[in-house]
């Protein structure tokens, strides 16, 4: 006798009464996990980029700042829209830009985390797996990215900050598009607006990211059918290739200046790399892969062909940018133009990828219902995550809000003397200091540009990351460089030797460095002084003096 099976019937009413009740539910994560995000990941707004995206803003709401080394200032906004934008917003919402920039930071963490939940959305369909993913992600926001010296999300606001999310909403619209829930022409209409809109703003923010992701969107759709993704893959990666290759072959003969330039940024090249940069590599490729397998035999529901599909996009765009840089980015290369574009920048948008997989999948088979497992997980993964940070920034306070005293106490003694030069220095003063002071023990990559608003001679790290990827500032960072390489361990008379020629009327010197110039500023790590013949402090304040008192000379 047949047994007769009843399927229950959901009334369209019903459904609509369930996506309201999972989009309030993703809302209240995401909004949740944001704010868990900040306290564990901290920020840190002068710091590395920070605070070379943080200059430029500033330079554009005053453009008489930086009148010196302007280009090291202004060079990185040809490109972006990023500090424009910026910049207008705090013209127009009477904000501080330290507020309007925190606000920004919280907001571009909470839209990766939504982008992140309709990913996960698309590729699992339990609400358990869902949490997962978003949880996973907001734990490990700032994850570094291999050895490409990026991380999934900084702990300061970029143009990253902004491409990063969006380029998460293209991989949801191109999903929409390629295996839409159903065959209505609109999912599809709205899965092409999703990816268009999401690419175009992230194009407008950082170009170079934008462009990695519109090659992810090229490549999900060569392999979105499983049956051509062997041959649609290995054309993909031919043509990643033979576009490198006219690059390479297109390029101009390059200078001794930049070629020096080039070597130092070690990250371009594979093989500067260590051998866990090169597991860094490899591994989210082998797990998502693993994720995309262990679904094969299951009901090949849309979630499961979504991973599957996304699987087959971050192999083959991750072989073909390891593929193109083994071939291209080389220190023996004859140019270093396909170097200089960073093709394992693409890696970034792989990190997030297998951060929703893995974390959907942790969720759904190992935490599944019990409240302990996710409480234990969540504490122990955070935990791992706040040690990592207060080790990269031990001297800096964990939420560095200017507006907030109590919250930003000033311990770190390279910022205190950064805003000393800020408060009694003049608007057109040139700096100079250690060429990378910015790695000095206790420095915490505070920018000094942004934090002081003063002009300064190029350093090693920050203005060498500009110098090699525009050439025609070699020349100019070359000179600034080794100007004030080993400055704290120089004698006076090399260092009016080499700075007084630039212009130069201020160092910053470490505090251990012997000097008999007047050091209107010191404390326990660095001194602020003036070469003879320039002018005392223009304003000496009572709290700057209560401070740190001035010491005198070595």
């Amino acid at each position: 006798m047949a047994t007769t099976v009843v399927v229950p019937v959901v009334t369209e009413t019903e459904q609509e009464e369930t996506q309201r009740q999972e989009r309030g539910y993703a809302v209240a994560l995401v909004t949740g996990l944001s704010c868990m995000a900040v306290a564990v990941h901290g920020y840190h707004p002068y710091a590395e980029d920070g605070g070379l995206y943080l200059a430029g803003v500033k330079r554009l709401l005053d453009p008489g700042m930086y009148p010196h080394e302007t280009a090291f200032v202004v060079e990185h906004l040809r490109f972006s829209a990023f500090a424009p934008v910026v910049a207008w917003m705090v013209r127009h919402s009477r904000m501080s830009l330290e507020a309007l920039l925190f606000l920004l930071y919280v907001a571009c963490f909470w839209l990766t985390l939504l982008a992140g939940w309709r990913l996960a959305a698309r590729c699992y369909s339990s609400r358990t797996a869902r949490t997962g993913a978003v949880a996973l992600l907001a734990v490990w926001l700032t994850l570094p990215v291999a050895g490409t010296s990026l991380m999934l999300m900084d702990p300061y606001v970029t143009a990253r900050s902004i491409s990063t999310p969006c380029t998460l909403l293209a991989v949801v619209g191109a999903l929409d598009l390629l295996l839409p829930e159903d065959e209505r022409q609109s999912r599809r209409w709205r899965g092409i607006g999703l990816c268009g809109g999401a690419l175009l703003v992230a194009a407008a923010m950082h170009p170079l990211m934008a462009a990695y992701a519109l090659s992810c969107m090229v490549t999900l759709a060569a392999v979105a059918r499983a049956e051509l993704a062997v041959r649609m893959g290995a054309t993909v990666c031919a043509a990643a290739v033979a576009m490198a290759a006219l690059l390479q072959a297109l390029s101009t003969q390059e200078s001794a200046a930049y070629l020096l330039v080039a070597m130092t940024r070690t990250y371009w090249f594979l093989s500067q790399w260590h051998w866990y940069e090169w597991v860094g590599l490899a591994a989210p490729l082998l797990l998502i892969t693993l994720v995309a397998r262990s679904a094969e035999g299951t009901v090949l529901a849309r979630t499961t062909l979504a991973r599957a599909a996304l699987a087959r996009m971050t192999v083959v765009a991750g072989l073909s940018a390891v593929i193109v840089a083994l071939l291209f980015a080389r220190v023996d290369a004859a140019t270093h133009v396909v170097a200089r574009l960073q093709p394992l920048r693409v890696f970034q948008i792989i990190y997030a990828v297998m951060i929703v997989c893995v974390g959907a999948e942790v969720g759904e088979r190992l935490l599944r219902r019990s409240t302990v497992r996710w409480a234990a997980t969540s504490a122990l993964l955070a935990g791992v995550m706040l040690y990592a940070e207060r080790q990269t920034f031990p001297h800096s306070a964990h939420l560095e809000l200017q507006n907030v005293p109590s919250l930003n106490a000033q311990k770190n003694p390279w910022v205190r003397a950064f805003l000393w030069v800020r408060k009694n220095t003049p608007k057109d003063a040139l700096l100079a200091m250690d060429a990378d002071y910015i790695e000095k023990p206790g420095e915490d990559a505070q920018c000094f540009r942004a934090i002081a608003e003063r002009s300064a001679l190029p350093d090693y790290s920050k203005d060498g990351g500009e110098a090699a990827i525009t050439p025609s500032l070699s020349s100019e960072w070359m000179a600034g460089e080794s100007a004030q390489a080993r400055l704290s361990a120089e004698t006076d008379a090399q260092r009016v030797a080499a700075l007084q020629p630039l212009g130069v009327e201020w160092v910053v010197l470490e505090d251990s460095a012997v000097t008999g110039f007047a050091c209107d500023y010191a404390n326990e790590a660095v001194k602020v002084c003036r070469l003879p013949g320039a002018a005392g402090p223009v304003m000496i304040s009572s709290r700057s003096q209560a401070l740190a008192p001035p010491r005198a000379p070595r």
